[in-house]
């Protein structure tokens, strides 16, 4: 077979059925082959920055690798946010990009350039193929090092000519690798977690992305654990309602710090590192606490902070068979579990009062916003949230219990939300997709919904609209505290004129609604699951306050 015809081979085996692009003119070999391969359907994007998104919603809606394929320097470069995204979630991606034609490269060609070098600080690994024979080799070692913990986005150089080249070229065959096994050391660790006087554990994305939240619950549930979601999670990786979930910890090592503080051991399973958003000297964990860490990623063992015992092995496995060594074994269980259905219920209460006191007419305050979201949500419904501070907020008043139902990302690329939104719906389309988006973070990816319309995708857009950098100010509030009445902010507002996404959305052909309360906010997305084409809804909600305002 010849190399294209060997790249298409790898791809069917893998299990990739779709192909997320923006095409070029060294991409002509593989798009025109595609047009005799009805067993892939090519999926454009306008902007590399969506092709690049709708490829991580639909690997993680999927659970499989996803294929993505740009053009030439330049794409690769704009796709560079993606990968980026792709690397910190631990999204499996194989991204190629067409590299000039082999025979004038020395003559400096248009278009060309280092593709390895600059993919390589967002890759987990780049390939420049120069051989025809090496393309399968490379492309199959690709699918197995983008899924292999860590997973990661892999990158694949592929000059124009080599895949028209007609040569001959063998296939290699396909590894099936057993899931991993529990991590050894179990046991030890079960001693030190059933002896825990006040036990606390931080659910990581790992947990998620491993299925491994009903393992964990039962790990929470033997100990009567309190158990806080990692700062800014990705997903559900503990339930939501559940009496021992106590929130996500805040990405600050001093507040970190201040939620762990009177406990006597700790599980930290399937956590990167904390990963800190603002800076604060103190160290996370408090003086004297006993650490368990468990992740599939032997690197993360240690990496910050110190682990009195280090388990490395499968999240799942690991969680399961510490489950059945803890059964019955903890004393204080029943009681912690008692007790932390009350804190649980005091928590609701008081965001009850404050609700009873916000403005639910437009624009409508955040947290008001919020919380009419989390009440008009589909039972089965997935949310991709990028709103940042209304964000915030969502994690506050959601009582998500069903993994796989919240999708976020600690990559930090702005402009994701959209197509994550987009490819998630078309990698599961059981499950209705709602998407809450910042204005600044919806006009970072807005050509996004340009591919919603194209494939008929029928994706809920929540734009919460302040006409401002809302978390700006509020950090630099933070930092100046009450001389903050005097500050002007300069880049951080969106207006005037002020942005109307309705008519945005019109230009792409998809219609919108500008609610007007929180009832309406709360009906129109109710009706989410019922749609079959994409609708947005643009959110007046209220700006950013100083300081002695909000007192």
């Amino acid at each position: 077979m010849t190399p294209l015809q060997a790249l298409f081979a790898v791809l069917r085996e893998e299990g990739v059925t779709r192909i997320f692009g923006n095409p070029g003119t060294t991409e002509l070999p593989l798009l025109d082959a595609l047009t005799e391969l009805p067993e892939f359907e090519y999926t454009l994007g306008l902007q590399e920055g969506s092709v690049m998104a709708m490829a991580d919603g639909y690997a993680r809606a999927t659970g499989r690798t996803a294929f993505v394929n740009l053009h030439v320097a330049a794409g690769l470069a704009n796709g560079m946010v993606g990968m980026l995204n792709a690397a910190r979630s631990r999204t499996p991606l194989v991204v190629t990009a067409g590299q000039q034609d082999r025979r004038h490269l020395a003559q400096d060609p248009m278009l060309a350039g280092d593709l390895v070098g600059i993919a390589r600080p967002v890759a987990k690994q780049v390939f420049d193929v120069q051989h025809a024979y090496d393309l399968p080799l490379l492309l199959r070692r690709a699918f197995a090092l983008a899924a292999r913990p860590p997973a990661g986005p892999v990158f694949l150089s592929l000059p124009m000519d080599l895949m028209a080249e007609l040569t001959e070229v063998s296939l290699p065959s396909r590894s099936v690798v057993a899931p991993a096994g529990p991590a050894p050391g179990l046991a030890d660790a079960a001693r030190l977690l059933a002896a825990a006087r006040s036990p606390v554990i931080v659910a990581g994305d790992g947990v998620g992305r491993d299925a491994a939240v009903p393992a964990l619950v039962a790990v929470a549930e033997a100990l009567g654990a309190t158990v806080y979601h990692q700062p800014m999670n990705d997903g559900v990786d503990f339930p939501g309602s559940h009496p021992l979930h106590a929130g996500t910890l805040p990405a600050r090592h001093a507040g970190i710090r201040a939620a762990l503080t009177g406990h006597d051991v700790v599980l930290i399973a399937g956590c990167h590192a904390f990963t800190p958003h603002h800076y604060t000297p103190e160290h996370p964990l408090p003086d004297g606490i006993t650490v368990v860490q468990l992740d599939s990623d032997p690197a993360e063992i240690g990496r910050n902070f110190g682990a009195d015992r280090g388990l490395v092995g499968g999240i799942r496995a690991s969680l399961q068979g510490l489950a059945a060594l803890l059964t019955g074994t903890a004393d204080g269980s029943a009681e912690r579990l008692a007790a932390g259905r009350l804190a649980a219920e005091r928590r609701d209460a008081e965001l009850a009062r404050q609700l009873g006191g916000l403005r639910a007419v437009a624009p409508i305050d955040p947290l008001a916003a919020a919380a009419a979201v989390a009440a008009g949500l589909p039972d089965n419904a997935v949310l991709v949230e990028e709103a940042i501070t209304t964000g915030v907020l969502l994690r506050r008043v959601l009582r998500l219990d069903r993994p796989g139902s919240y999708v976020h990302t600690v990559g930090g690329g702005l402009g994701s939300g959209i197509g994550a939104a987009v490819g998630h719906r078309l990698g599961d389309p059981r499950r209705p997709v709602v998407a809450v988006l910042g204005d600044g973070c919806t006009m970072f990816g807005l050509q996004g919904l340009w591919s919603a319309v194209r494939y008929r995708v029928p994706v809920t857009f929540v734009v919460m609209n302040n006409g401002e950098y809302r978390t700006l100010k509020h950090t630099l509030d933070d930092i100046d505290g009450p001389s903050a009445r005097q500050r002007r902010y300069l880049g951080l507002d969106l207006g005037p004129p002020a942005l109307d996404f309705t008519r945005a959305a019109a230009f792409f052909g998809m219609d919108a609604i500008r609610v007007r309360d929180t009832n309406e906010l709360t009906e129109t997305l109710a009706k989410a699951g019922t749609r079959d084409a994409p609708l947005l809804i643009d959110v007046p909600i209220t700006g950013h306050r100083h300081p002695e305002e909000d007192a």
